[in-house]
């Protein structure tokens, strides 16, 4: 295919080229850039539009529309909406669009919606449930020990190399390749030990890796922390999420500081990280309506 047959593939392709080469991004941002510009060529060529400089600002608002009346949720059609945005401000500075058709595009209104915490002996027993005596059962008793300390995300957790673990803290290589350090207590590192005793393959680069010796993927991960949190009595939807979601909150409950949780999460704005004040909020209002003979 060339340029002529679908130019608005081409433009599409050069920005996520552009993306991986000069900007560094992260896989799972290009793939969810790619998805989504994807979604806005098809709606695009329905419309006719089939060369970047043919796009105005109505086919965008439509497209915004559209997304809404298939159910997305406002932070996924936020999402779309910056894909759109910085593609067309790479065609504008590359002289491909005559001037950028995104500038009014709205940022859809999102709901805040506080994010499900586990509480804190939710999640001792959640720990507890993988049977450390097994071969597998030590690693992911590792992994969920290290996951609650740190709260990593759970590609930053598969993935994570045996070099990335020091004294006390792990170096970490999050978002757009950016590092930062994550310390973690006795308790995470006692089972880390025991799984590096346990594990067997003193030349694999990973810290966690499957039965092949390669590392686990999200999606098993997810499985299992699933199946660990109906062994033990943890109802409700549970993910590797919802332990970053604990790790945070539970650290501000007990009065870390809100600059030093941003860090450690790896959050670019602090507005991002604000939320778990919320959480630790409402959770202490929940204590007190419950506890307090005059709540």
């Amino acid at each position: 295919m060339s340029p002529a047959d679908d130019p608005l593939a081409w433009a599409v392709d050069g920005f996520l080229a552009s993306c991986r080469v000069e900007r560094g991004l992260a896989d799972n941002t290009l793939e969810a850039y790619h998805r989504d510009l994807l979604d806005l060529r098809t709606f695009l060529h329905r419309r006719g539009r089939t060369r970047p400089d043919q796009v105005q600002p109505e086919d965008l608002a439509a497209w915004m529309v559209a997304l809404a009346d298939r159910g997305l949720a406002a932070s996924s059609r936020a999402r779309h909406r910056v894909a759109a945005r910085r593609l067309f401000r790479f065609l504008l500075d590359e002289g491909l669009v005559p001037e950028d058709p995104t500038t009014l595009l709205e940022a859809p209104r999102r709901r805040r919606h506080l994010p499900a915490v586990l509480s804190e002996a939710q999640v001792e027993a959640l720990l507890a449930a993988p049977a450390a005596e097994s071969w597998a059962g030590c690693r992911d008793r590792a992994m969920l020990e290290l996951l609650y300390a740190t709260g990593l995300r759970v590609s930053e957790l598969v993935k994570l190399p045996r070099s990335a673990r020091h004294d006390g803290y792990l170096v970490v290589r999050g978002k757009g390749g950016k590092e930062r350090l994550v310390p973690y207590g006795d308790r995470a590192a006692a089972a880390l030990d025991a799984w590096q005793a346990r594990r067997g393959d003193p030349d694999s680069p990973w810290a966690f890796v499957n039965n092949r010796g390669r590392p686990m993927t999200r999606q098993n991960f997810w499985e299992r922390l699933r199946r660990y949190a109906l062994q033990a009595g943890v109802r409700g939807k549970v993910s590797p999420h919802v332990l970053r979601h604990a790790f945070a909150t539970h650290l501000l409950a007990h009065g870390a500081d809100l600059r030093a949780v941003q860090a450690m999460l790896g959050h670019a704005d602090i507005s991002t990280t604000e939320i778990y004040t919320h959480v630790a909020n409402e959770r202490l209002r929940q204590l007190h309506a419950v506890h307090h003979p005059r709540g």
